[in-house]
Protein backbone atom coordinates (compact mmCIF):
# COMPACT_ATOMS: atom_id res chain seq x y z
CA UNK A 1 0.00 0.00 0.00
CA UNK A 2 1.27 3.48 -0.90
CA UNK A 3 1.01 6.31 1.59
CA UNK A 4 2.33 9.02 -0.75
CA UNK A 5 0.26 12.21 -0.48
CA UNK A 6 -0.12 15.45 -2.43
CA UNK A 7 -1.60 18.43 -0.59
CA UNK A 8 -2.87 21.22 -2.88
CA UNK A 9 -3.02 24.85 -1.73
CA UNK A 10 -4.16 27.75 -3.89
CA UNK A 11 -5.59 30.21 -1.38
CA UNK A 12 -4.95 32.30 1.71
CA UNK A 13 -2.70 31.96 4.79
CA UNK A 14 -5.39 30.14 6.81
CA UNK A 15 -5.60 27.42 4.16
CA UNK A 16 -1.82 27.03 4.06
CA UNK A 17 -1.66 26.89 7.86
CA UNK A 18 -4.35 24.20 7.82
CA UNK A 19 -2.44 22.27 5.15
CA UNK A 20 0.60 22.34 7.42
CA UNK A 21 -1.55 20.92 10.26
CA UNK A 22 -2.70 18.20 7.86
CA UNK A 23 0.92 17.46 6.93
CA UNK A 24 2.01 17.22 10.57
CA UNK A 25 -0.93 14.98 11.49
CA UNK A 26 -0.28 12.77 8.47
CA UNK A 27 3.38 12.33 9.37
CA UNK A 28 2.51 11.61 13.00
CA UNK A 29 -0.14 9.10 11.94
CA UNK A 30 2.32 6.95 10.00
CA UNK A 31 5.08 6.00 12.42
CA UNK A 32 7.53 3.62 10.78
CA UNK A 33 5.87 3.90 7.34
CA UNK A 34 7.67 5.10 4.23
CA UNK A 35 5.94 7.80 2.22
CA UNK A 36 6.45 10.99 0.24
CA UNK A 37 4.53 14.13 1.15
CA UNK A 38 4.40 16.97 -1.37
CA UNK A 39 2.56 20.26 -1.00
CA UNK A 40 1.84 21.86 -4.38
CA UNK A 41 0.98 25.56 -4.36
CA UNK A 42 -0.40 27.52 -7.28
CA UNK A 43 -2.50 30.62 -7.86
CA UNK A 44 -2.34 33.37 -5.25
CA UNK A 45 -0.97 30.94 -2.65
CA UNK A 46 2.55 31.32 -4.04
CA UNK A 47 2.66 34.80 -2.46
CA UNK A 48 2.67 33.10 0.98
CA UNK A 49 6.06 31.38 0.59
CA UNK A 50 8.11 34.52 1.24
CA UNK A 51 10.22 35.57 4.24
CA UNK A 52 7.57 38.14 5.28
CA UNK A 53 5.42 35.13 6.29
CA UNK A 54 7.83 34.21 9.11
CA UNK A 55 5.35 32.17 11.18
CA UNK A 56 4.38 30.02 8.19
CA UNK A 57 8.04 29.69 7.21
CA UNK A 58 8.98 28.42 10.66
CA UNK A 59 6.30 25.73 10.46
CA UNK A 60 7.32 24.84 6.91
CA UNK A 61 10.97 24.46 7.93
CA UNK A 62 10.01 22.07 10.73
CA UNK A 63 7.93 19.98 8.32
CA UNK A 64 10.55 20.06 5.56
CA UNK A 65 13.09 18.74 8.06
CA UNK A 66 10.75 15.76 8.43
CA UNK A 67 10.44 15.25 4.66
CA UNK A 68 7.74 17.62 3.37
CA UNK A 69 8.49 18.89 -0.13
CA UNK A 70 7.16 22.25 -1.33
CA UNK A 71 6.50 22.54 -5.07
CA UNK A 72 5.43 25.97 -6.35
CA UNK A 73 3.95 26.75 -9.75
CA UNK A 74 6.16 28.82 -12.05
CA UNK A 75 3.09 30.07 -13.93
CA UNK A 76 1.70 31.50 -10.67
CA UNK A 77 5.08 32.98 -9.76
CA UNK A 78 5.28 34.66 -13.17
CA UNK A 79 1.71 35.98 -12.82
CA UNK A 80 2.66 37.50 -9.47
CA UNK A 81 5.99 38.89 -10.77
CA UNK A 82 7.97 36.61 -8.45
CA UNK A 83 11.04 34.43 -8.91
CA UNK A 84 12.56 31.52 -7.03
CA UNK A 85 14.85 34.03 -5.29
CA UNK A 86 11.78 35.51 -3.54
CA UNK A 87 10.87 32.19 -1.91
CA UNK A 88 11.83 30.40 1.29
CA UNK A 89 14.87 28.15 1.01
CA UNK A 90 13.83 24.63 0.10
CA UNK A 91 10.94 25.56 -2.19
CA UNK A 92 11.11 23.87 -5.58
CA UNK A 93 9.65 25.63 -8.60
CA UNK A 94 7.79 23.36 -11.02
CA UNK A 95 6.69 24.43 -14.52
CA UNK A 96 2.94 24.13 -13.84
CA UNK A 97 1.25 23.33 -10.54
CA UNK A 98 -1.73 21.53 -12.04
CA UNK A 99 0.51 19.38 -14.24
CA UNK A 100 2.59 18.56 -11.15
CA UNK A 101 -0.54 17.39 -9.33
CA UNK A 102 -1.56 15.17 -12.24
CA UNK A 103 1.95 13.71 -12.47
CA UNK A 104 1.96 12.94 -8.74
CA UNK A 105 -1.45 11.29 -9.01
CA UNK A 106 -0.22 9.21 -11.94
CA UNK A 107 2.63 8.04 -9.67
CA UNK A 108 0.07 6.86 -7.10
CA UNK A 109 -0.09 9.87 -4.79
CA UNK A 110 -3.40 10.50 -3.05
CA UNK A 111 -4.75 14.06 -3.47
CA UNK A 112 -6.08 16.26 -0.68
CA UNK A 113 -7.14 19.88 -0.94
CA UNK A 114 -7.50 21.29 2.57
Amino acid sequence: MSYDLCLHVDANPAVLAFAFVNARNYMNGLPGKEFELVLVANGPAVKLFVPAQAELQKTAEELMARGLKLHLCKNALDANKMTAADLWPGCEVVPAGLVEIVELQNKGFAYIRP
